[in-house]
């Protein structure tokens, strides 16, 4: 307990440097690291889990609500009251298989989502032992001191000891969406809410503008935001869009297979079967029609995407979005640290008494333009950027790493010219501004920003900077009490893949716009570098240059309502309203702010555009394999119902036994279904164009298609029987077989075309469980005590032959069909 809970007082109505002092905080140094470790044990972690992982019985109670599954039960229930305990066994085989696949995936993708947040865990910049750190926001402890700057998201209630035009956003914990101001030496009552608790900064609140400094007060559930997380804790995260779809199918799926039944029960008493019989056989019937492994197959879909996804370099921090990623039609591209290397150098200045000058040079003119431009900045002194590798793309950054080369002692500079009050970069006026105390006790005030802000218009400094933003260079203006000292031109590098990947989202069908805040120049110069922009060509619809954070919002709705599903690229807090609104927010992992990687649905770990790619080719991959299963799936029961229904006009009494029927479903939904939703992706993935987001799984070619394949089935496996019969032979045995086989041949028939080719780097797990299926089927027939529960007979081996040879039929004319196409 913190000496400040022990009196019983709030922070908000206490002074910050008397809360500090409570917490044994030195406000110059911070705690020491062995105080914090020390209070790191003994409070626990500074998180609240919102959302827990639910316990092992929810899963399995999850996995059994579900509408295919509940089908599945309920004939179990009609074969028990039938006392035909033999099928209720085997149903309940089914079942329990799928059951225990489904749990084990959801388990599966809870861990792997926790790996992947892990990833993008967010950090606080604290000063400890005198010196500033980042670490991750759960490792912070009461009395650390924090440091607050544009863009960062709180980790903690903190009271503010000092601040700088400090606003934050709140609507997290209070609900207003207007931005509250902060004043460090602001006191609020005991019973203030948080809103009026201006001389304090809230856990989940981010900061818009400005700086500040604070001391934490309240870690984890002990927060704010914490204690009205716990209310919540329970709430489970809703269905994705897909699984949505694929419930209404399931319900659909169900009806038309209640409505087979029926006519399956009708007709069997009309020709005089036993009502036992038929009963069961129609509950047979519903088992095979019902592809109960949907659920498991949805779940590993998604779960492994967002696997594969996270070890590509793309987090994905929501599952919903790696099926949205396979209907993106525009990105919306930042061009600094995306489509650039986001390591700026400054490579030539232009001073007006010198002109242009390449760098490294040491003349008057440049050294009191980079003294200017290293004062008027809030980079380390050293040039290591803040954290050490975090920010390294800073302007900021490279303006003191190139006064530091003109042979300028940065520190020892801001130490004779110490700053007295300072106004904060700001993506709406584009500068900042410092005033700072001269040795000969004056004052001096110093403003850089974009050239069009702070130069007037025409004259030889404004041609400069526009030539050099036509070459790609990001310029600065520096002035001193008004007066301009020169222009900063800076590099950034394309990245090498930058182009590559555009070149391929445009094969895709993406449309590639460039969206940044940078001069319209060089984002021209940069768009026709990575190809978004053809030589010559105008930059029209597809650069937009010098965007405000309202404007980029206004891009994306109204691209949203033209029709487009928008991915949208971004890394600031200016660029968070957009990435919320767009259909897919992609935040930057190394660079980006904290407030930009929480509102986004995807973080790229290693900020390349190529990641991007990546991702929607493996959100094309999900849809695929969700899609052929169904197509599988539905055929294979289209198989086995008209089979069952069409089996006594050929004079088949009674076509297999309702343990055969089930027997095969299990074989053929089960493993094999659950594989299928792992399969390689196509290697036209990303050379065509995205799917209709509207449509729904089954679409006109979709239904086409597995009817084709459910009747070549069907007609096979009915002609084998017909045939055998014909010669008295064990027809019904043989049925089972072909019927088996055919869709397990049918499963391997349906994978992307190369697919067998593609499985260096793992196990291809769908051959593995056809394979360990067929001996199954096998142990059915052969084995004496599973073949006295499946109702089989042994086969000779042309009998074998005839049962299997025509079952490759279907899978044969499925892959004729591709070759020819």
């Amino acid at each position: 307990m913190t000496a400040l809970a022990a009196r019983g007082e709030p922070a908000w109505t206490r002074p910050g440097a008397e809360v500090a002092h409570d917490q044994g905080t030195d406000p110059g140094t911070g705690l020491t690291g062995a105080e914090a470790a020390r209070r790191l044990a003994r409070d626990g972690p500074n998180e609240v889990a919102v959302h827990p992982s639910p316990p092992l019985w929810r899963s399995v109670l999850g996995q059994l609500s579900d509408v295919l599954v509940l089908v599945l039960l309920a004939a179990a229930v009609l074969t028990a009251i039938t006392g035909d305990l033999v099928d209720t066994a085997v149903i309940g085989l089914v079942v329990a298989v799928n059951t225990v696949l489904g749990v084990a995936q959801e388990r599966r993708a809870l861990r792997e989502v926790q790996a992947l947040d892990d990833l993008v865990a967010p950090t606080a910049r604290v000063t400890r032992d005198g010196t500033a750190h980042w670490v991750p926001t759960r490792e912070l402890v009461a009395g650390d001191l924090l440091a607050l700057a544009a863009g960062d998201v709180v980790g903690a209630d903190a009271r503010l000891l000092a601040a700088v035009r400090l606003q934050v956003d709140e609507a997290l914990l209070t609900g207003e969406s207007q931005p509250s101001e902060r004043d460090a030496g602001h006191l609020a009552d005991a019973d203030a809410p948080a809103a009026d608790r201006a001389g304090m900064v809230h856990a989940g609140s981010t900061v818009l503008r400005g700086s500040g400094t604070a001391v934490v007060v309240a870690t984890g559930p002990a927060t704010a935001i914490g204690q009205v997380a716990v209310l919540v804790a329970a709430h489970r995260s809703p269905q994705t869009p897909l699984q949505r779809r694929l419930a209404v199918l399931g319900r659909q799926i169900s009806l038309a297979v209640a409505a087979a039944c029926l006519l399956f029960v009708a007709s069997g008493l009309l020709r005089g079967q036993p009502w036992e019989t038929t009963v069961v056989a129609a509950v047979a019937l519903a088992v095979a029609a019902v592809p109960e492994s949907l659920p498991a197959v949805v779940a590993l879909a998604l779960s492994a995407g967002a696997g594969r996804m996270g070890r590509r370099g793309a987090v994905v921090r929501s599952l919903p979005a790696v099926e949205t990623l396979g209907s993106v039609t525009l990105l919306a591209t930042d061009k600094t640290g995306t489509l650039t290397r986001g390591a700026m150098v400054v490579d030539r200045v232009w001073t007006p008494a010198e002109g242009e000058v390449d760098l490294p040079a040491d003349t008057p003119g440049v050294r009191a333009l980079l003294e200017a431009a290293a004062l008027c900045n809030d980079a380390d002194a050293s040039g290591a950027g803040p954290g050490g590798d975090r920010g390294t793309a800073d302007t900021e950054t490279a303006l003191v790493r190139a006064a530091r080369a003109a042979g300028c002692d940065v520190a020892a500079l801001r130490a004779a010219h110490p700053r007295t009050a300072e106004v904060p970069f700001d993506a709406v006026v584009r500068r900042m501004t410092t005033v700072h105390r001269e040795p000969d006790g004056g004052a001096r005030t110093l403003v850089k920003g974009a050239p069009e802000v702070l130069l007037a218009g025409g004259g030889p400094a404004t041609a400069v900077a526009d030539r050099w933003a036509a070459d790609g260079g990001r310029v600065l203006a520096v002035t001193a009490d008004g007066v301009l000292l020169g222009l900063v031109s800076m590099a950034d590098p394309v990245r090498p893949e930058a182009a590559a990947a555009v070149a391929a989202l445009h094969r895709a069908g993406i449309v590639v716009v460039v969206v940044t805040g940078d001069h319209a120049g060089t984002a021209a110069a940069v768009a026709r570098q990575v190809g978004v922009l053809g030589a010559g060509e105008e930059p029209g619809a597809r650069v937009h240059a010098r965007v405000e954070p309202a404007g980029k919002l206004d891009l994306v709705t109204g691209w949203q309502a033209a029709g487009h599903v928008v991915a949208m690229t971004g890394d600031g807090v200016n660029d968070a309203p957009a990435l919320r609104a767009a259909d897919i927010g992609v935040a930057m992992g190394r660079r980006g702010t904290e407030v930009a990687k929480e509102a986004a649905d995807l973080v790229l770990v290693d900020d390349s555009l190529a990641t991007v790619t990546a991702a929607v080719a493996e959100g094309r991959r999900v849809f695929d394999n969700v899609r052929r299963f169904v197509g599988y799936g539905l055929a294979g029961g289209l198989a086995e119902v008209l089979v069952m229904l069409a089996g006594p006009a050929v004079g088949l009494a009674l076509p297999l036994l309702p343990a055969q029927v089930l027997w095969v479903n299990l074989l053929t939904h089960g493993p094999v279904g659950v594989a299928m939703g792992g399969e390689p992706a196509a290697p036209d993935v990303l050379a065509r164009r995205p799917r209709n987001p509207v449509a729904g799984v089954l679409d006109r070619s979709l239904v086409t298609q597995l009817v084709a394949n459910g009747l070549a089935v069907t007609v096979v496996c009915l002609a084998v029987a017909g045939i055998s019969r014909a010669a008295d032979g064990p027809w019904q045995t043989q049925l089972f077989i072909s019927l088996a086989v055919a869709q397990l041949a049918l499963a391997l028939a349906l994978r992307p075309a190369g697919a067998w080719s593609r499985h260096r780097a793992g196990v291809p797990w769908l051959p593995v469980a056809v394979a360990v299926n067929l001996v199954l089927l096998a142990a059915a027939v052969l084995l004496p005590a599973l073949s006295d529960l499946m109702g089989t007979e042994p086969l000779t081996a042309l009998q074998t032959l005839a049962a299997v040879g025509p079952a490759l039929v279907p899978a044969s004319l499925v892959l004729l069909v591709r070759r020819l196409r």
